[in-house]
């Protein structure tokens, strides 16, 4: 018996659970997930220039979380965390991008499978990276199938099911004035302050943003199929995203624009709609929530736990007291480094403040110089108009400060007080005004790295900086500079 095998065979006792619960009973789940898209870029979530209808109806017929964040603001550990239930620490080898899915953890498609659920996978699923290395035979995001309107005709009537549509945007690589061409204004883009406001990053957040039109269409098209077989209301509908956009101080930073995601559900069978919660959720929370509205029991080595409870509450606004904070970081993004060394990050966020630890001091942030000043896809800031504004001005006394905050190295601590700066631009770690505050965080969150066996707070943590880079299935090793 191969170990997935084997592991399925360890999940059976949680899969029997579902055995009272009667398959009509049973919502269908169709989880939508985007690639590199940040929270504030959807219309329910206040963006001035995006048109995502889709994701505003979802939100306004079910519920709209203002605090959700990823695991880890990489596409593989994210996928793998939120497929698990757990911290992307948790998980080994596949804590890092372009890595192996290890099998060590049980995935909430799997377990659905055996409880009777037909699953599917359309688009992207857990990675980059390669799952058959240790004896699975399929994604774990599920089989992948041609595309959600087959896998529907394909699936009988009162079965269950549970579908996984990975789409590829907002990911780059983007066609240039495709947002003009879309009909988006330069005039109406909102520029981060972090990013140089020129033309051409304006023209580069519209491509972007175009990209998360397509995405809403996309679902809105799957939403017509479940509705023509007057099956939307048992379908627990979840739009999210894996990581934040791909910008400068976004993707692969713990940072909001790199963490916090979109995330609505709408499911009108059980949960009451037109309510926006602050709660603050993790994606990790999503395969327990799944687990749980099939009538199965979350496992206990998830550390994610159930959104059900806010789901059903009826409630608005701050649900469950307990719910003030997320925990998320990184290790290894793009292999940008000598000795194929990653940028190890362990964050947490409550309301008025951002606490991140940098392991590495040491290291560059973003890849070494060399790396860094290569506008191209291989490195931990993707390759773009926006970074080569960036880049190419670093200089310039108007940009200098911007390049600093995406390429210059970081001290150990960096702390952020979201009240006087949200777009966390001033890191206070070092000012004793913020030492009482500075010291709670730190505590805070080295207990919860303790309480879920991070490497990092164990002293493995080196083992993140030796497991194999993967791409396309096989080991890179770049030569060394």
């Amino acid at each position: 018996m191969n170990s997935w095998l084997r592991l399925l065979s360890l999940a059976l006792p949680v899969v029997l659970l579902a055995s009272s619960v009667r398959a009509a009973t049973r919502p269908n789940i169709l989880l939508c997930i985007a690639d590199d898209a940040s929270w504030h870029h959807f219309g329910a979530n206040g963006d001035p220039v995006v048109r995502t209808p889709v994701f505003d109806r979802v939100a306004r017929e079910g519920v709209n979380f203002r605090h959700a964040f990823t695991s880890s603001p990489s596409c593989t550990p994210s996928r793998g965390a939120l497929l698990a239930g757990q911290h992307f620490w948790r998980l080994g080898e596949a804590g890092n991008l372009w890595s192996r899915w290890p099998n060590t953890a049980p995935v909430y498609p799997d377990l659905l499978a055996q409880a009777g659920y037909r699953v599917g996978l359309q688009g992207k699923g857990w990675g980059p990276g390669d799952f058959k290395f240790h004896g699975r035979t399929h994604n774990p995001a599920g089989p992948a199938v041609k595309d959600f309107a087959t896998f529907l005709e394909d699936t009988p009537r009162g079965t269950p099911y549970c579908f996984w549509f990975g789409s590829t945007d907002p990911h780059r690589l983007y066609d240039r004035g495709s947002g003009l061409k879309a009909g988006l204004r330069l005039e109406d883009v909102s520029v981060p302050p972090f990013l140089p406001d020129t033309p051409a990053v304006r023209s580069d957040l519209l491509d972007y943003c175009a990209e998360i039109e397509r995405f809403d269409r996309d679902i809105g098209a799957m939403l017509k199929l479940i509705e023509a077989r007057g099956e939307l209301d048992n379908t627990l509908v979840v739009i999210t995203s894996d990581n934040g956009f791909p910008f400068p101080r976004g993707k692969a930073t713990c940072y909001d624009a790199g963490t916090r995601m979109p995330l609505a559900i709408r499911w009108p069978a059980r949960v009451p709609g037109g309510r926006v919660v602050e709660d603050f959720v993790s994606l990790t929370d999503l395969a327990p929530t799944f687990l749980e509205a099939a009538g199965l029991k979350p496992l206990r080595e998830m550390t994610g736990h159930s959104l059900l409870p806010l789901l059903t509450s009826g409630k608005s606004g701050l649900v469950e007291r307990r719910r003030d904070r997320a925990f998320f970081g990184r290790e290894r993004h793009a292999n940008v480094r000598e000795n194929d060394l990653g940028y190890p990050i362990r964050a947490i966020r409550t309301k008025d403040f951002l606490y991140l630890r940098n392991f590495a001091p040491d290291r560059w942030p973003a890849g070494d110089p060399p790396i860094y000043g290569d506008v191209d896809q291989a490195n931990d800031i993707a390759g773009s108009p926006s970074k080569q504004a960036v880049v190419e001005h670093g200089g310039d006394p108007a940009i200098q400060r911007l390049f600093e905050l995406a390429f210059g190295k970081r001290p150990a601590e960096e702390l952020y007080d979201l009240r006087a700066d949200p777009w966390q631009m001033n890191n206070v770690a070092g000012d004793p005004c913020y030492a009482r505050q500075r010291k709670r965080l730190a505590a805070d969150l080295r207990r919860e790295l303790k309480r879920t066996g991070d490497p990092r707070a164990t002293g493995q943590g080196d083992a993140f900086d030796h497991y194999h880079y993967v791409a396309g299935g096989t080991v890179v090793r770049p030569p060394k500079r």
